[in-house]
């Protein structure tokens, strides 16, 4: 990978100064590791926001603060959510001479038959994988190709990759990275299917629900309004007499 390197300055403001720093195009940032003490600064906020939009957690840079360089990973990306600017930049000072842990993110690649001719989706059982080696062999992304899933069902596990002998994986060599399972659609299709043969109200041997009629219930209406009417009829006879 090409040497990134940002160009820095070490600052001095803190705390809701910092506000007015930002206004003025400005991103403040600190630097920490093992071997040094914290260490604030400031960056160009367009130009850094550039470079390290481009960047990955894995990904070793350079900072170079005041003509003194830093190689570091970044560790915290502190954002505005609603403008989307960066507010505040964590980064992790390390040594080129020793080892260290980290996660590094998985990228698929390749065409899968499982899912070109059988409909198969991916599942991606692991997103990022543990691994150990010196900053300098830290890659920024492990790709891993898709090509061999060609059946429903295939897999892809963690001793199946191929990458660097100078790089260790620290996660479980059995563990899946991803699976060509079957599609979700067949199992709504029948569930779709059930529903619809199970759709009737009434139950096998059971008695069936009644119909409703709109005419059978204006004939009943008709006939108590007939019926109420023959009762006043009577009343009446008994008043003439």
């Amino acid at each position: 990978m090409e040497k990134v390197v940002i160009k820095a300055t070490k600052r001095d403001v803190v705390g809701k100064q910092v506000r007015a720093i930002r206004r003025a195009g400005q991103l403040p940032a600190v630097i920490y590791g093992r071997h040094i003490e914290p260490v604030s600064i400031l960056m160009d906020a367009h130009a850094a926001g550039g470079q390290l939009a481009k960047l990955t957690s894995s990904s070793l840079i350079t900072l170079d603060v005041d003509g003194t360089e830093y190689p570091v990973l970044v560790r915290e990306k502190q954002r505005n959510y609603i403008k989307g600017g960066l507010l505040h930049v964590d980064f992790l000072a390390v040594s080129l001479t020793e080892k260290l842990r980290a996660s590094v993110r998985v990228e698929f690649t390749g065409l899968s038959l499982a899912v070109k001719d059988f409909g198969a989706v991916l599942v991606h059982v692991m997103e990022q994988l543990e691994v150990e080696c010196l900053p300098a062999d830290l890659p920024e992304r492990i790709v891993v190709d898709i090509s061999p899933l060609v059946h429903i069902g295939d897999g892809i596990h963690i001793r199946d990759l191929v990458i660097s002998d100078k790089v260790r994986l620290l996660d479980d060599v059995d563990n899946m990275i991803v699976v060509a399972s079957r599609p979700k659609v067949e199992e709504v299709v029948v569930a779709a299917v059930a529903a619809e043969e199970v759709a009737p109200v009434a139950v096998a041997g059971g008695p069936a629900a009644p119909e409703i009629s709109v005419e059978r219930g204006k004939k009943e209406e008709e006939g108590k309004d007939q019926e109420k009417g023959k009762d006043k009829g009577k009343d009446k006879g008994k008043e003439k007499k």
